[in-house]
């Protein structure tokens, strides 16, 4: 498999891309169980099939660029390939002293924003959920890490790994629409519909004053690259009195919503965002 991903890697955008299309379409047509995930969900976010239907296609080239943007040369930037939009909101809160702590969702090009944030925010620490698959595992903690973005799993160590680089002045980036593992989350209302939902990034904040921005990658048309958004930090959080842990958790899903709303043709719809919780990772991060 590496191989394969090795000469991927070489290919350009618009190919992969292309590729990626007819990927997406061909799992489309072959899974039913996938057809299902994917419907339930844009049912119950209230949208019209033909609103998502480019979706289909673009989860396809979401697979295929994987490879390029992992096996990206360190000593190579990605920002030629990236518009940055809202950067001043960041200025902004970085100016005010205050930590800051990044989420986005599983929509457009989301593996490369913990780049882009490494790049122009750096050193971050980026959640994400390892493989089930050990290769697979591997793999994706060997070419996500890179200078300035350290991979923290989701579990108990990495947990503290963020709250320790939170602590030291560094920053941390977040999927907020994931299921996290059984005991890491709570049941709020998503799209209407109660969902396992993280509270991760709503117990940062609380801890550490920082304030949540949302920022959602988009994949532009003909592999001309892609257009980070920043928005405005979720408000309410740091009210007076302090929202409670599901209020909070409930403010953070609707401004994953929004940013879903916002982007439903390149959001990854089959995702079971309903499923129950999985145990953590492993018996030695459930012991730390």
């Amino acid at each position: 498999m590496s191989v394969l991903f090795r000469i991927l890697s070489k290919w350009p955008l618009p190919a992969l891309h292309l590729l990626g299309s007819v990927l997406g379409w061909l799992v489309w047509c072959c899974s039913s169980s996938y057809r299902r995930s994917f419907r339930e969900l844009v049912a119950q976010a209230g949208l019209p099939f033909e609103q998502v239907r480019p979706a289909i296609a673009d989860a396809g080239r979401l697979v295929a660029e994987l490879p390029r943007l992992w096996m990206r040369p360190h000593d190579t930037s990605c920002l030629p390939e990236v518009e940055v939009q809202g950067q001043e909101i960041v200025d902004a809160l970085r100016a005010g002293g205050r930590p800051l702590i990044f989420f986005s969702i599983h929509g457009g090009c989301f593996e490369v924003i913990p780049q882009v944030l490494a790049e122009l925010y750096g050193p971050v620490t980026a959640l994400y959920r390892p493989a089930r698959q050990a290769w697979l595992a591997r793999l994706m903690q060997d070419w996500r890490e890179r200078p300035g973005l350290f991979m923290a799993p989701a579990s108990i160590s990495g947990v503290r790994q963020m709250l320790k680089a939170l602590r030291s002045g560094g920053t941390v980036a977040l999927m907020t629409d994931q299921v996290p593992p059984d005991g890491l989350g709570l049941w709020a209302p998503f799209f209407g519909k109660p969902a396992y939902s993280m509270t991760l990034a709503a117990k940062l904040a609380h801890q550490s004053g920082a304030a949540l921005v949302p920022l959602r990658a988009q994949r532009l048309a003909g592999g001309r690259g892609y257009s980070l958004q920043f928005f405005e930090p979720v408000a309410g959080l740091d009210a007076t009195p302090a929202p409670d842990l599901l209020e909070s958790v409930t403010l953070i899903n609707r401004a994953s919503e929004a940013m879903i709303l916002g982007l439903p043709e390149q959001y990854l719809w089959a995702y079971k965002r309903y499923k129950q919780p999985r145990p953590q990772v492993t018996a030695k991060d459930a012991a730390a």
